[in-house]
């Protein structure tokens, strides 16, 4: 591969006008330059349009629609890339500046490697305490550690991808949660090696979304994947059994933790 290959930056964008030119200048700032940033507003209501087009970067790509949703907009973003590599950027979060160049050093040392990731910070929204950190504790094929939900290979959309041409790559739209674990796992089924970079490669930036709301649509992400991985072949029997376990305990543990035990035993019993 290249030392220039040309990195797709995929990002879906929706009211994202309090954070979204930070985002945008954290990608502009990567030492790595053959980039494209892909920007794809998502029917957003306030000046989050006007905020894109003050960057006159031909690198920044500017793609508009109704709102659709985060995984119609992510697919868009795939319709059109034409990177050798591509990974995504939430509109409120920030890229360090050696974040596309630490993965592809990676790509660069085994061309059986699919996915690179790396160490994430998730910090508060303004960017100014850390919350808490994340790194991923797994190299190899990742399809059984993405099943298993062990958390050593998956924290949300912080996968660099190797771009092939008989692949294909598409989010299932409609989910509010655990649609990038569907993407990875329908990439992953397909083979290919996992790697990571110890170099940053996020700053996720944390939000206050309703800790019920966020809980249900949890479960139903949870729910639309075991689905899903009941119809792919490739998968065996006994790992969706692993995946249904973990999913159901983790939700019964989310559920009591939230004092909502009622829903948590539900969750147990019932069949998905």
């Amino acid at each position: 591969m290249s030392e220039n290959s040309l990195v797709s930056i995929i990002m879906p964008a929706y009211n994202a006008a309090p954070y979204i030119e930070e985002a945008i200048q954290s990608a502009i700032n990567q030492s790595h330059r053959n980039f494209e940033l892909l920007i794809i507003n998502d029917g957003s209501t306030d000046n989050t349009k006007d905020i894109i087009q003050l960057f006159k970067d031909p690198r920044v790509k500017y793609f508009s629609q109704q709102n659709k949703g985060v995984s119609y907009a992510r697919n868009v973003g795939l319709k059109v890339m034409k990177g050798d590599f591509f990974c995504f950027l939430d509109a409120d979060d920030v890229l360090p500046q050696r974040s596309l160049e630490s993965r592809l050093s990676v790509f660069r040392s085994d061309e059986n490697i699919k996915f690179v990731d790396g160490k994430v910070l998730i910090k508060n929204k303004y960017l100014t305490k850390i919350i808490k950190s994340w790194e991923p504790k797994f190299q190899g094929p990742p399809l059984e550690e993405l099943l298993m939900l062990s958390g050593k290979n998956f924290l949300g959309n912080t996968w660099m991808i190797r771009w092939h041409k008989d692949q294909l790559y598409w989010f299932k739209e409609g989910l509010s949660h655990s649609e990038d674990l569907l993407f990875y796992i329908n990439l992953a089924k397909r083979g290919g090696l996992y790697a990571y970079t110890n170099e940053i490669v996020l700053i996720y930036r944390q939000g206050h979304q309703s800790a019920m709301t966020d809980l249900k649509g949890l479960e139903k992400g949870y729910r639309s994947v075991y689905q899903e991985v009941c119809n792919m072949p490739e998968i065996s029997k006994t790992l969706r059994t692993k995946y249904l376990k973990k999913a159901k305990s983790i939700m019964f543990k989310s559920y009591f933790s939230a004092f909502q035990v009622k829903l948590g035993l539900k969750t147990l019993i019932s069949k998905w």
